[in-house]
Parts: C-alpha cells; structure tokens; sequence
C-alpha cells in the first residue's frame, strides 16, 4: 500500500485529494494546522495530522510519526487579492513563508528517505497565475512563480535517484478559500485610486467563462502522481488547460 502526505487539507483542493487518494486505496496522512475530525474522519488508511509549514518542528514532529512516504503533495497556500503599492512587506513574506519556503522546507524534510529508497514523488501545487498575467495578485503571483523554477530545476536534479518532480497549476477556483486566510483584509487592499480598476476586475471574476473545482484538482494531482514519464506541468481545470495552451502558442 502506497502513502501519501498532503499539506492544507482542512478545506478545497487538499481536503479533495485527500479524499481521492483514499477511495483510490492509498494510505492517506492529511495534515492541517489544527487537526479536526469533523473534516477527515480518521480511520485505519487515514491519518490527519497537525502541521504548520511554517513551523519546521511541527514538520519534523509529522514525520516522525508516520514510516516512508511514497508522495509528498505540497498543497498548503494563502491567497492575496490586492494593489501591490498597498500590500505591506510583512504581507509578501508572510507569502512567501507559506507558499514558498514551507513547500521547501517540507521537500527538504522528504527527500533524505526519498533518495535512500530511490523511488518517490513531489507534486508542486502552485497556480494559473503563473501561466498569463494577471491583475492584483502580484505578490501571490511571485510565491508561485518562484515554486515553478524551484520545481524545474529540482525535477533535473533528482532524476538520477528515481525521484519524480510534478507541478500542478489549478485554474481560477471561486468555491476555495482562497483569501480567507490572507495576511491582511482585502479592503486595506484596495486604495481608493485603485477602486475602479479593481471593480472590473472583480466583475470579470465573478462571471467567468470556466472554473476550476476542488476535484478537477484532485483528479490532476493523483495523474501527476502516478505519472512515470518526465512531464513536468499539469494544468488543471478548464480554465487552466486554456491559459497553458495560449501561453504555449504565445
């Protein structure tokens, strides 16, 4: 029986991958910050675990308390709507720190027991973002970007020791919590001056043409990982399939 350990599985994609793996019979270790049954009820192939990112000794208290894992999903991330000019630089590490150095630092965590048995996988969770410009989510924006070239070159670096590298990048997801757990409130995000511009963008948000649900995402992260092959990049959601084929033809 194969294992997984997802990161931010108290709600949207991670909390649909969990549950994915686990019809699919996989051995399932869902982390959140502050465990709760009512969201994975544990059971004999399901394990929820506290875990913070953030903080490298709830990683290491994880770990510790679960044998080899076969795929390590770094799903764990906070959203950011808002002017850049307006978004302080405590935000943009508080970013950073979550969707950037704490999928590293969980990689990190991994890999010793990964490269030892010469086999395993990381998938990247990161965004369509990263695909086409987009307005007002500069900061999230980089976070991601940043996880993308970090992916790339890793993938390169592991292949010799059977370690397979994957990034997937969810479309535009309305039903997540994608600012809920923002640093700052999306009001301070939004001076005046930005006002009308971030009006027709949010209209433009709130009728879109295609989006991306919690088990489009799901379905992509579970290909990716039982992947062989050297790809690299799995667009999910029909919005994101679109944004990378006009990206690629661009």
């Amino acid at each position: 029986m194969k294992t997984v350990l997802i990161t931010g599985c108290s709600s949207g994609y991670g909390l649909a991958t969990a549950r994915l793996f686990h019809a699919k019979g996989w051995s399932v270790i869902a982390t959140m910050r502050t465990p709760s049954s009512d969201v994975l009820p544990p059971s004999e192939r399901m394990r929820v675990l506290a875990l913070d990112v953030t903080q490298p000794e709830t990683i290491s208290a994880a770990l510790q308390a679960c044998g080899p894992i076969d795929v390590l999903v770094n799903n764990a991330g906070i959203g950011m709507f808002g002017a850049f000019e307006a978004t302080s630089m405590e935000t943009v590490r508080r970013l950073f720190e979550t969707n950037t150095f704490g999928a590293m630092a969980m990689t990190q965590a991994v890999l010793p027991q990964m490269r030892t048995r010469r086999s395993g996988v990381v998938v990247n969770v990161t965004s369509s973002a990263t695909l086409m410009p987009m307005p007002l989510v500069a900061a999230y924006t980089a976070s991601k970007a940043a996880m993308e070239g970090f992916t790339g070159s890793l993938a390169y670096e592991l292949q010799d020791f059977g370690i397979r590298v994957k990034l997937v990048e969810p479309g535009y997801g309305p039903s997540t919590r994608f600012t809920q757990n923002t640093p700052s409130p999306i009001q301070d995000a939004i001076p005046l001056a930005y006002a009308p511009f971030a009006q027709s963008v949010l209209a433009a948000f709130a009728q879109p043409a295609a989006v991306t649900t919690a088990d489009d995402v799901a379905e992509v992260v579970w290909r990716a990982a039982n992947d062989v092959s050297d790809k690299l990049r799995y667009p999910a959601g029909p919005d994101a399939v679109a944004l990378s084929q006009r990206s690629a033809a661009a």
